[in-house]
């Protein structure tokens, strides 16, 4: 992914960055001033040019001009492939999970090596399916909402779900869901 061209910014400084017309809702897909967007072409061009800035906001580089994006939940939103693979709302590979994290919700974050993503809710009982409890045995709603609490041993793929309270999310993994002028 191209990240922000610093010379850009000097070559035009007077380009004002743009706060308040791109958002990324819960499954990964964009809004321009909270109306879906669904020309294939402008899709392609976000998701190509989508990036993290020092700061933890998150962007996207329109030439010199930055567009900042605010975040319904998190950075990435993954989908579940059918042989549990995860791949970002962007269509890049995400590579393996390295943490899987349960929200007071019912949400799944799951981190990778291209940072924190939610599980698209679609995915959910593939995810679910792929639990198990303590005894090895597929998790039900019980060790679900006792995980949710801090109170079970639920893992998926060998990785313990951890329980997280979404407010605590974005300090956590350190970006910004409505970043601000």
């Amino acid at each position: 992914m191209p990240g922000p061209d610093p010379s850009a910014a000097q070559r035009w400084p007077t380009i004002p960055a743009c706060y308040g017309w791109l958002s990324l809702d819960r499954r990964g897909c964009w809004k321009l001033k909270g109306e879906g967007i669904s020309h294939a072409g402008l899709i392609a061009f976000f998701n190509s040019r989508y990036a993290a800035d020092e700061s933890g906001n998150w962007i996207v580089r329109n030439g010199p001009q930055a567009v900042f994006v605010a975040l319904d939940y998190t950075p990435f939103v993954w989908r579940l492939d059918l042989d549990d693979r995860l791949t970002a709302h962007t269509g890049a590979a995400a590579g393996l999970a390295s943490a899987a994290y349960l929200d007071e919700e019912g949400s799944v974050l799951l981190q990778t090596a291209l940072g924190v993503g939610l599980l698209d809710d679609r995915d959910l009982p593939a995810f679910l399916a792929g639990c198990r409890n303590a005894t090895g045995q597929p998790a039900d709603e019980d060790a679900l909402l006792d995980t949710m609490n801090g109170d079970s041993a639920v893992v998926w793929h060998g990785l313990p779900v951890q329980p997280i309270r979404r407010s605590d999310a974005a300090d956590l993994f350190g970006y910004c869901p409505k970043p601000k002028p």
